[in-house]
């Protein structure tokens, strides 16, 4: 697959830059083995486009290294966030011993926070509301949210950024009555 000229310069790629590249990877993610993976993937992605690269000691080989070990490593701890929020949450669920008074104490907090939330979007339109919804619990980015509602991203990513202004005045009306009502 590859040419002794293409495997010569991986070689020298690789005596250059993998002790710059598992530091900089290392910085970001705080975890050796983590590292050397992110040093792995960024190695894979560089021999993909290994024909792109020129000179091996030029500022341009070292800027587009570092690039591509940033935005690796980057991506690793996103996806280890990710899994470790999943992972705690699930971890929360198992450790719990079930208390009927934490039930009612938990189901009278949701009823209080989905009140809390009704009011904050009653102001919204219906679309601006799933728009929320679908953004803040559902997680779920402005291109599926465009693809659910059938519009544009740019118009769910606006329509999302006006609610959010709507629901900060909200807010602030909300916390200015209720300072109101707490002083008399």
């Amino acid at each position: 697959m590859t040419t002794p000229e293409e495997q010569e310069k991986l070689n020298h790629l690789y005596n250059i830059y993998e002790q710059p590249m598992y530091r900089i990877a290392y910085a970001i993610l705080h975890h050796t083995q983590q590292a050397e993976d992110a040093v792995s993937d960024a190695f894979l992605r560089i021999i993909q486009n290994l024909r792109k690269i020129g000179d091996v000691d030029s500022e341009q080989t070292k800027r587009y290294i570092i690039r591509i070990i940033r935005s690796t490593a980057i991506n690793q701890y996103r996806k280890n966030q990710k899994e470790s929020a999943r992972w705690a949450a699930w971890d929360d669920k198992i450790m719990q011993i079930p208390d009927k008074r934490d039930d009612i104490e938990q189901l009278l907090a949701n009823v209080v926070q989905e009140e809390a939330i009704a009011a904050l979007l009653e102001p919204l339109s219906e679309t601006d509301r799933q728009i929320v919804l679908m953004r803040c619990q559902e997680e779920l980015s402005f291109r599926e949210i465009a693809s659910q509602l059938s519009m544009q991203e740019a118009t769910a990513r606006k329509r999302f950024e006006r609610a959010k202004k709507t629901i900060r005045k909200q807010k602030g009306d909300i916390y200015y009555e209720t300072q109101l009502f707490s002083v008399s």
